[in-house]
């Protein structure tokens, strides 16, 4: 395994952790981030949304030896609410169980995250926070004020970035420490989905979460990395783009949910790929040039945005299993969650111990992705 880390160490990259908002399923980014940090694969930059943005900040803000404790933590309150197992054997009998987990969840919110206001919405103050959501958040408030420490989150020993959208403008905004400073604030900002959680106010202007424009945050950290720097992305995923067709009405509203939220991962690869390519040929291009034409005003605009370093992206995707029904997003039952966060320690490291990993190089072409998802007869790769 360590063999792995020494690599990484002679190619000189910046590990960068990409986190997908997800709600439940973020237990699977979790463990993603135990497996990482065995290996040596500490990230020196975490970008997140939603879910994401909430495990993101958990990492930031501890040191290093207390990470996965405190994550473990989180998780660990989010699911103690029903910590049984199903009753009734078989596939169906885990579904059944899955969805009565999912109902108590909205019925009697989440401990450390959200609890159902007493009066419904549509009786509330309009404007308040009571008339815009069915549930308070003032819970996971709390617990991120517990667990995270924000002077150590602000102080830059990690690149810190998030996402959400401003609700007048519908423009997506990252908050970002390498510009500015973040509070508890921007953090549930970043997670605030309607109609369940109410807008969050930052700096006189009201945000909801960034998965509503984009769930992946893959395009702002190579859209703004430092040129000169070599990027290995651990690109976490909690929806698959790809899956089954479905068969009946419920499996028809889950494959709908992963394909609204597994949003733009792969476009945004692919057009990360195609803008290496074009940087690629811009380079080789300038040095055909003759001298006199060098000097030319659109030649260096054309070789100030041809810089580029290389981009490897390690693709890690929580795939659908057998059990997994359209609510799955707001399952927080511990079983469930002890299984997402095994899934994400698992695929990270049949992911490193591959061999296609294990023999990588800096990739000629500027960008390189690896996707070695789990694979059985029930999956799409």
């Amino acid at each position: 395994m360590r063999h792995n880390a020494a690599m990484q160490q002679k190619i000189k990259e910046k590990r960068v952790l990409v986190l997908q908002g997800g709600g439940a399923l973020g237990a699977y980014q979790a463990g993603a981030y135990e497996a990482l940090v065995k290996e040596g694969q500490e990230p020196q930059w975490i970008a997140g949304i939603s879910i994401g943005a909430i495990n993101a900040a958990i990492i930031a803000g501890n040191t290093p030896e207390n990470r996965v404790p405190k994550l473990k933590a989180f998780w660990d309150k989010l699911s103690s609410g029903l910590q049984g197992s199903s009753l009734l054997p078989g596939q169906q009998g885990r579904s059944l169980f899955n969805e009565m987990s999912s109902m108590t969840a909205a019925m009697f919110g989440i401990p450390g995250f959200y609890t159902p206001r007493l009066i419904s919405p549509l009786f509330s103050w309009p404007g308040s926070d009571g008339a815009l959501s069915f549930y308070d958040t003032t819970p996971l408030r709390d617990t991120l004020l517990e667990l995270v420490d924000f002077d150590l989150l602000n102080s830059g020993k990690i690149r810190f970035s998030i996402g959400a959208v401003n609700v007048r403008s519908g423009n997506f905004k990252y908050f970002d420490t390498a510009t500015e400073t973040l509070r508890v604030e921007h953090i549930m900002a970043s997670g605030a989905l309607p109609p369940g959680f109410p807008p969050v106010l930052i700096d006189g202007e009201y945000y909801w979460d960034g998965g509503l424009v984009s769930n992946t945050p893959l395009e702002y950290v190579i859209d703004t990395a430092d040129r000169r720097d070599n990027l290995c992305i651990y690109q976490v995923d909690l929806f698959s783009a790809r899956g089954l067709l479905p068969k009946t009405i419920m499996e028809s509203a889950e494959r709908e949910k992963e394909i609204r939220f597994s949003s733009r991962t792969r476009m945004s690869t692919a057009a990360a790929e195609s803008d290496a390519h074009l940087r690629s040929a811009a380079r080789k291009l300038l040095k055909k040039l003759p001298k006199e034409l060098l000097d030319d005003p659109d030649a260096k605009i054309l070789l100030e945005n041809s810089r580029s370093s290389s981009i490897t992206v390690m693709h890690l995707i929580n795939r659908p299993t057998e059990t997994d029904t359209q609510s799955k997003d707001y399952e927080f039952s511990r079983l469930s969650m002890n299984e997402h966060w095994d899934a994400g320690r698992n695929d990270v490291v049949k992911s490193i111990e591959s061999q296609a990993w294990r023999t990588r190089k800096i990739p000629a072409n500027g960008m390189v992705t690896f996707d070695h998802g789990r694979k059985n007869k029930n999956e799409f790769v």
